[in-house]
């Protein structure tokens, strides 16, 4: 049996089963590496970035000896971000199919709260939270955790960048003193290490450190001057022309700020950073990730817990403070065997920043020329799915399916023509190609789904 078989594990049948029916065909070495020591019961400290499988692994360790007749919580995850917990909660409903009357309930901030307390009236058997939601119900009464037996703190360094640390702390002084604690990590600062000695007992350590392949990922760093950086920015854009592009600043400021320029200069470009309303967040995110923007402008805070599929170039207009930011930061192009484009622009006085990266991935970085960098006449980067949305959710019982339907009933609308469909709790935002768009957006707005009227409108 290969041990990198999910059934070279003592998992249930219906774990086994889940497994397959998600297509998990093998391991990944975060999950090779970290899944027999979590059923084991020992605590572990693990380094994984996103997209790396390190949900299926502490999530199949939650639901291994999950007792579900039991009617009491025995599960906490905390999460940096309510799109990271959103996340983690689908992953785990998916694994948790064949296995009834799992209870799984994700308390965020952003939310109200009222729905929230109505939840917990019956205890849920996993919480999927953030720290300062969790800790407020704590507080109130509303969630009882005298009955946890795993604690997971996924993206733990995120969470202390984004100041919950005194709020993590108290969560964990909550919890049983019996209990198994997973911590996993995408970077490994000092900080981790006292969390970890503070919270773990005897911790087993799984550190994949993240180099990349350079036959996947081309990396190119530019020397530029002072006021040079958007400049250079749109001829990068010009010369690679990538489809998607992650652009990281280090300041939220200037997210918004470059994200303005860019649309005068005729790109398609959101801004993602920590001063949007959470409705706002969840419109940017889903335009970039189903391909109606080409652009996402966002700090290393804000883009954490993304998980991007065919990201094809990461931009570091800014340089990342710490070379193991910068390498998870390029990590989340070139994946699935795809070719990945990595541009970073430096000044003179952040040489000592490029030699650090240098000596992190101990290989030299290929420093070009801005003048090789070509601006092209009449040049468009336009994404090819517009988004609409619908003034109707989950509150109202619509699903995917419903809104496909009520498209491909108009002969003229091939189900191919439509993209990803989303569905938030009072709204929902649909890809479609640009040239059917208008023709899409009409049909919503004349038509009924489930024999109810809609408010549809095109994002710009």
């Amino acid at each position: 049996m290969n041990k990198s078989d999910f059934s070279s594990l003592p998992l249930s049948t219906e774990l086994l089963e889940a497994v397959s029916a998600l297509g998990y065909a093998q391991m990944t070495p975060i999950q090779a590496q970290s899944l027999p020591l979590i059923l084991q019961g020992k605590d572990l400290l693990a380094q994984a970035q996103t997209g790396s499988g390190k949900t299926a692994a502490f999530g199949i360790g939650l639901l291994h000896k999950l007792i579900t007749r039991a009617n009491q919580t025995q599960a906490l995850v905390l999460c940096p971000t309510r799109e990271l917990a959103d996340q983690v909660s689908k992953e785990l409903r998916r694994l948790a199919r064949a296995m009834p009357n799992t209870r799984i309930l994700t308390l965020c901030g952003g939310t109200p709260i009222k729905p929230q307390y109505t939840s917990l009236e019956q205890p849920p058997h996993i919480v999927v939270g953030t720290p300062g939601r969790i800790l407020q119900h704590l507080e109130k009464g509303s969630l009882k955790i005298n009955t946890l037996n795993k604690l997971v703190l996924d993206e733990a360094d995120r969470m202390l960048d984004m100041g919950f640390q005194d709020e993590m702390l108290r969560i964990i002084e909550l919890t049983p003193a019996r209990r198994q604690t997973l911590l996993f990590s995408a970077t490994y600062p000092a900080q981790i290490q006292s969390i970890s000695e503070a919270v773990q007992n005897d911790p087993a350590i799984v550190r994949l450190e993240e180099l990349h392949d350079d036959k996947k990922i081309k990396q190119v760093f530019y020397e530029i001057q002072k006021g040079e950086r958007t400049k250079t920015l749109i001829a990068a854009l010009h010369t690679f022309r990538p489809e998607s592009t992650l652009v990281f600043c280090n300041r939220k400021f200037q997210c918004q700020e470059l994200a303005e320029e860019l649309w005068q200069q005729g790109f398609h470009a959101l801004a993602l950073h920590g001063d949007l309303e959470q409705k706002e967040r969840d419109q940017v995110l889903t335009q970039f990730a189903n391909k109606s923007s080409s652009l996402l402008i966002a700090t290393d805070v804000a883009a954490r817990g993304i998980d991007i599929k065919d990201l094809q170039a990461v931009i570091n207009f800014d340089m990342a403070h710490d070379a193991e930011i910068h390498v998870h930061r390029i990590g989340r192009t070139g994946r699935a065997d795809k070719e990945g484009l990595a541009v970073s622009l430096f000044m003179a006085q952040e040489a000592h920043r490029v030699n650090a990266i240098e000596e992190y991935q101990n290989s030299p970085v290929t420093i070009e020329s801005t003048t090789k960098l070509k601006l092209r006449e009449n040049f468009r980067l336009s994404p090819p799915m517009v988004t609409l949305s619908i003034n109707g959710g989950r509150k109202d019982k619509l699903r995917p399916g419903d809104i496909l339907g009520a498209l491909t009933a108009d002969p003229n609308i091939n189900g191919k023509l439509i993209g990803k469909i989303d569905i938030f709790d009072n709204i929902a935002y649909i890809a479609v190609e640009r040239p059917v768009a208008k023709q899409a957006l009409n049909i919503l707005n004349e038509g009924k789904i489930k024999g109810r009227k809609f408010k549809a409108r095109k994002l710009r």
